[in-house]
């Protein structure tokens, strides 16, 4: 009997964390099931560009992981029994029920949207292929002249309004924060900033405490109303409520707790990796929500695990950080580099080297999910005799 490893999730975290175990470990004695509600992967940090208009390439997961032992299950999760060591699909037979021995939850994050009145009704957002394909709907749909305005002054609004207001020069884009736009920025990335700002003629709305979105506006506090045809809120992401609703330890926002090589604290059998993850970084802080953090996290669990399954020593290398990477249009980016606690430095690369070092890095990071045992030599090792043997079967539920 093999060992069943089910990954669900295949966005950056869980789709390296698959491709990685299936080069660590010998397909006779592992079963690698990867469950994905999107038959295709999804470059969530190119978000923006599917909804400014631009076509990104279609790589689907069947033909990704074709030839690695890894099985690709379209489905949606609905739920997970992590004492009996099951997980719950809806796909194209419908409902079913799916037993691990190891779980690796790579489920990520969703919009949050804070309990701001109207957001759900009226604002569109980037936290998936679906929502970004509709916003880009809802922009062929606007005249010269309409407008835009993008709620968050994070990572993702300043992509947003600065891709929409590159590709739609007709339109009248703005971005709205309740403190400051880029606020954590060196003073140098600060000032290139405001620059392609200007640049590209965005209005920049900061301490704007929205209260409300509507149809036509966004309401804010002490900022009055500001006219908004198409509201895009990107404000904060939040993980699906799943892994609340189960008996794993979770932090008070949802995401499960996990020490430094991705397991769970409470369930030995479950690792978590990406947005779901709650894992402490440098000087305790919690790892931030990012495709700089769910990569190295894949490494560090699908590594932990194959270790513990085969025997072998443990590794634990420290997740830190090195850059801070923004596109401000298909013309313009950012490179701030940071320190290893993701303190702000004064190096800071801007302009078109900028967007070069941008778009490399989202290449990258799509070719490491695309080509998922090419990035480490043959390493396979056999399963130790208890792992192999190991846990209880559920016959009923396989």
């Amino acid at each position: 009997m093999k060992h069943r490893i089910v990954v669900l999730g295949a966005g950056y975290a869980g789709a390296v964390t698959a491709g990685r175990l299936a080069r660590r470990l010998h397909r006779d004695d592992v079963e690698i099931t990867l469950v994905n509600g999107d038959p295709d992967f999804v470059e969530r940090i190119r978000l923006h560009q599917l909804a400014s208009g631009q076509d990104l390439p279609r790589r689907p997961l069947r033909k990704v992981y074709e030839g690695t032992g890894v099985q690709v299950r379209p489905a949606r999760v609905t739920g997970v029994d992590a004492d009996r060591k099951t997980v719950d699909l809806t796909g194209e037979d419908g409902a079913e029920t799916l037993g691990y021995d190891s779980l690796v939850y790579a489920l990520g994050s969703t919009n949050a949207e804070h309990g701001v009145q109207g957001v759900a009704e009226h604002a569109h957002h980037l936290a998936g292929k679906q929502s970004a394909l509709r916003l880009r709907s809802r922009l062929g749909e606007l005249e010269p002249g309409g407008t835009v305005v993008v709620v968050g002054g994070g990572l993702t609004g300043i992509e947003a309004a600065t891709e929409i207001a590159e590709a739609r020069p007709d339109l009248k884009v703005a971005i709205a924060a309740r403190e400051g736009v880029g606020g954590w920025l060196s003073d140098k990335a600060q000032r290139h900033l405001s620059v392609v700002f200007d640049r590209l003629a965005i209005t920049v709305h900061e301490g704007a405490d929205i209260t409300r979105v509507e149809a036509d506006r966004v309401v804010t506090g002490a900022a009055g109303d500001v006219p908004a045809h198409v509201t895009v809120w990107t404000a904060g992401f939040a993980v699906h409520p799943i892994a609340a609703a189960t008996t794993l330890e979770v932090s008070d926002t949802g995401r499960i707790v996990v020490d430094a090589t991705m397991r769970s604290v409470s369930h030995p059998d479950v690792y978590a990796v990406g947005d779901a993850a709650f894992a402490e970084g440098p000087e305790g802080r919690p790892l931030r929500m990012a495709c700089a953090t769910a990569t190295p996290m894949a490494w560090q669990a699908a590594d932990a695990l194959a270790a513990r399954l085969t025997g072998r020593k443990v590794p634990e290398k420290p997740i830190g950080y090195a850059a801070q990477c923004i596109s401000l249009g298909r013309r313009d980016g950012m490179l701030q580099r940071v320190t290893h606690e993701d303190g702000m430095t004064s190096t800071v690369i801007t302009g078109r080297a900028g967007a070069r070092i941008k778009e490399f890095i989202c290449a990258s990071a799509a070719w490491a999910v695309a080509h998922p045992t090419m990035l480490m030599p043959t390493r396979r090792h056999r399963l130790v005799p208890a792992s192999r043997a190991a846990q209880t079967r559920f016959a009923a539920v396989r």
